[in-house]
């Protein structure tokens, strides 16, 4: 029996993964003058091309169900985490281009689509190796986007080395409780029950590692640091938004249904705790602002986190309304970030990580700063802000399953992580301007765009959260259910 074959239902990925291609094509055989522009229309046509196979597969009905022999999920949760995907990459693809001089290479918009393909089908995945061959599909183009940071010296080589050894130990982790998982149900698809408990807990356990790698959550998030201060900002970007976008849609497929044998919410309530103290303790001694948003992430993670215990629809969907609003604002911050540069001797420019000297920066380019400053009280989660909705929502879903002692922590935990955005806000508005104080550039388009659309979700979600509530109240977890 021949299995058939839903183009239809997979069509957001196959449009990424095929631009993707000509990518490399244009690479290969395009002038060097021509290929930034032709990458920007290739790489920005392929992304509203599949919001558009999104939107449209939203349409169609007759959901949930198993695509690809059961290997696939056409459901309503697949459909939200790609649409995720594609609106958090799209700023993160303008910021690319707009900064390609920072890069080494213009091959990391095929690279981008590679990774993003790659996620579209992991978030989309019904069986554990269909899952597995996504995480490797997005991950390798990852590695090499991290080294290719131009003026940095060795730092982005050796962030993509770090990023590299321990991503490979998280995949084979991961691969390892799939292979328990099939021993203990002799299937590999997400739904099957365990007949042995020992195997299956410890299989369950291993996946889970692997998830917790990605999402960076403690103790597992050594790499974010590291990582995020050693890319190149556009890749730091794509990386902050989408991965984690992606590593949460899993973990919200994974925990209801395939681990529903074990007990996961004491687990990740134990992990969430940690990991919102640990990034928010951590984060107020940062002085450096791309190592202060990677805390920042970390602290965030954790919150997300909380969203994941309640195990509940109304708990999936609040967990996507914030990554929607952490996506857009996280890629509108580290735009800001790669903006605030100086000259260099050579007539490049380079970016100024130290916080200190930011001072100032309100006087001197009141336009960077308050878009700063907006993002910033939104991941403090200030109200009227999308992230202030944000974390009420995720609060709300786990108290309602009995976790509020978890919403007093994040509560304290948001409490405390102000005191550093307010370090930063503090610094660029009422700090004395510092002696080497940058004469920052005027911000190229794409780049003021990607800050643009992370400004217009914090407001927009901010005071108007109901509709994307509303719309994500419906989602469907499970093919089938």
């Amino acid at each position: 029996m021949n299995p058939s074959v839903e183009y239809a239902e997979i069509a957001p990925a196959l449009i990424v993964f095929g631009a993707a291609i000509l990518g490399v094509l244009v690479e290969a055989f395009a002038p060097a003058g021509l290929r930034a522009k032709m990458h920007a229309v290739l790489g920005g046509g392929a992304v509203f091309a599949a919001l558009i196979a999104v939107a449209l597969l939203a349409d169609a009905g007759a959901r949930p169900r198993a695509v690809l022999a059961g290997s696939v999920a056409d459901d309503g949760l697949s459909l939200a985490l790609q649409g995720l995907l594609l609106v958090s990459t799209l700023p993160a693809l303008a910021l690319m281009v707009g900064r390609y001089d920072s890069l080494t290479h213009t091959e990391a918009v095929p690279l981008t689509l590679f990774a993003l393909g790659g996620m579209l089908a992991f978030v989309s995945a019904q069986d554990l190796l269909t899952l597995f061959v996504a995480l490797e599909v997005f991950s390798l183009p990852l590695y090499l986007l991290c080294a290719l940071a131009k003026r940095r010296g060795l730092l982005p080589l050796e962030a993509a080395l770090k990023y590299f050894l321990l991503g490979a130990f998280s995949s084979a982790i991961l691969l390892f409780g799939v292979a328990l998982r099939f021993a203990a149900t002799g299937s590999t698809s997400l739904a099957a029950v365990p007949q042995d408990a020992v195997l299956g807990t410890l299989g369950a356990a291993l996946i889970g590692v692997g998830l917790l790698f990605k999402v960076g959550a403690v103790p597992f998030h050594s790499w974010v640091p590291d990582v995020y201060q050693g890319a190149p900002t556009p890749v730091t970007a794509f990386m902050a938004a989408a991965t984690k976008i992606a590593a949460f849609g899993v973990i919200l497929r994974l925990t209801p249904i395939a681990f529903r044998d074990v007990p996961w919410r004491p687990v990740i309530a134990v992990v969430a705790v940690v990991t919102v103290i640990v990034g928010s303790v951590i984060a107020v001694t940062q002085s450096d602002v791309k190592r202060l948003l990677a805390y920042s992430a970390i602290a965030h993670t954790g919150f997300l986190l909380i969203g994941v215990y309640a195990g509940t629809v109304r708990g999936t969907g609040a967990v996507c309304f914030y990554l929607a609003v952490y996506g857009l604002s996280t890629v509108g911050a580290f735009a800001v970030a790669g903006a605030v540069r100086e000259s260099r001797p050579d007539g490049g420019t380079v970016e100024v990580g130290d916080l200190d000297r930011w001072a100032g920066l309100g006087r001197t380019r009141p336009w960077l700063a308050g878009a700063m400053a907006l993002f910033l009280l939104s991941f403090a989660g200030i109200p009227l802000t999308g992230g202030f909705a944000g974390k009420f929502a995720v609060f709300t879903a786990a108290a309602q399953r009995g976790g509020g002692w978890l919403v007093v922590v994040g509560v304290l935990a948001s409490a405390l992580a102000a005191v550093f955005y307010i370090r930063v806000l503090m610094t660029m508005y009422f700090a004395p301007p510092h002696e080497f104080a940058p004469d920052v550039p005027r911000v190229d388009p794409m780049t003021g765009f990607a800050i643009a659309l992370g400004i217009v979700a914090v407001v927009a979600l901010g005071l108007f959260p109901q509709p994307l509530l509303d719309l994500f109240a419906d989602i469907t977890v499970f093919s089938g259910r």
